[in-house]
């Protein structure tokens, strides 16, 4: 029997989870749509997925109503609506779980609660308040340890200094001196 290509004869949610974010670069491309890259362009330049890989899950993304496409001055931008921004102790779960069990040449990143100017925890809470914030009340920031990578896209550019969730990364920070 061949083996199949998607979780239909699986009768849960998970499964049901797993076809709109469970193929390669869907999480990635939601983590960055957290950092607040909307463009084509950026999210194709910071991921290095070619163009129908890109395109293929940002239309699965917008089919599932998990992003939405608006046109903003000529370019189309990709925004997360509620149940994209209802992903986000999803992809932060994920992110500490790489953090702890797996090893690389990457800095963490280290979230702060805008309301306290607080670090949350390793499970999203406010060690100020005691609250989960949403991602909208969120700063990014490098933590310790070296980018071995050395990145210069925009999006890297952006996320070498604190940046707001969700703030969109066009205007976040300026193009890089030619």
């Amino acid at each position: 029997m061949a083996l199949g290509t998607g979780y239909d004869q699986q009768g849960c949610y998970l499964a049901r989870a797993l076809e709109v974010v469970g193929e390669r670069w869907t999480l990635l491309i939601l983590r960055d749509c957290f950092y607040g890259v909307r463009r084509f362009t950026d999210l194709r330049e910071h991921l290095d997925i070619s163009r129908a890989v890109l395109t293929d899950r940002l239309e699965t993304l917008i089919a599932a109503g998990v992003l939405t496409r608006e046109d903003s001055g000529g370019h189309p931008e990709y925004l997360l609506t509620e149940g994209g921004r209802a992903l986000w102790p999803t992809i932060f779960a994920l992110s500490k779980w790489g953090e702890r069990y797996t090893s690389g040449p990457h800095p963490s990143r280290i979230f702060s609660h805008t309301a306290c100017d607080t670090d949350i925890d390793d499970f999203g809470r406010c060690r100020a308040c005691g609250q989960i914030p949403g991602p909208d009340d969120l700063v990014v920031r490098p933590g310790p340890g070296t980018n071995a990578m050395h990145r210069s896209d925009r999006v890297a550019r952006a996320l070498e200094n604190p940046h707001r969730m969700l703030t969109p990364i066009s205007t976040a920070v300026a193009p890089a001196a030619e």
